[in-house]
């Protein structure tokens, strides 16, 4: 069983298992008030799931990609509280949870995945199915491009204004019991943000 975090679009927070589907999931599709509703979001999912943090197994967290300030504020929730629970993270590509709910809804073939990274720019991962045991294979991407320069999908599109934590909590169950590798635990900013420190010297007296 675990619980599952991620802020790359809005905030969606799920617990899942792996037998018994997605028990709770909950979801606030505000872009900018991350920090103010993830706390309420973990307590009232595992509330509503009747699980409590020694029931989990791990806290799948969504790495992204995403804009700077949403995005690690999931992140650092996700290893809060699995420092405080005393259970790992395991790290998982955000789009990935979008291509698996999509191939996992019985479609096929090759599948371009957009979501908003602001700027007039887009986050983007392209897919060209899945593998034996139904694991997104992703064939380029993530990546960062203005529209115009998306590569043109080959089959399907979606321009996806959410991520749903529940599919990405499935994803990691599939992950886990298929024994395949998880992302890198490296939050998937793909540009510097937009605050940075300042390079004049300070002066003293």
């Amino acid at each position: 069983m675990l619980l599952a975090i991620d802020s790359s679009t809005g905030t969606s927070v799920a617990v899942v298992d792996r037998d018994g589907g997605i028990l709770a999931e909950n979801a606030v599709d505000d872009t900018m008030r991350h920090a103010e509703v993830v706390g309420a979001l973990i307590r009232d999912t595992l509330s509503e799931a009747g699980v409590v943090a020694a029931d989990l197994s791990a806290v799948a967290c969504g790495m992204g990609p995403g804009p700077f300030t949403g995005l690690r504020i999931g992140i650092a929730a996700a290893r809060a509280f699995a420092l405080g629970a005393g259970k790992p993270v395991v790290p998982l590509v955000s789009h990935d949870a979008v291509a698996f709910a999509w191939y996992a809804a019985g479609n096929s073939g090759d599948l371009l995945i957009a979501t908003d990274a602001r700027r007039r720019e887009l986050y983007w991962s392209a897919y060209s199915g899945v593998t034996a045991v139904g694991l997104p294979v992703r064939s380029a991407g993530p990546g960062l491009s203005h529209p115009e320069d998306v590569p043109a999908s080959t089959g399907s599109r979606i321009d996806a204004d959410t991520v749903s934590a529940g599919s990405l909590g499935m994803l990691a169950e599939l992950t886990w019991a298929a024994g395949a590798s998880f992302a890198a635990d490296e939050p998937l900013y793909l540009r510097s943000p937009d605050v940075t420190m300042s390079s004049r010297k300070r002066v003293t007296a």
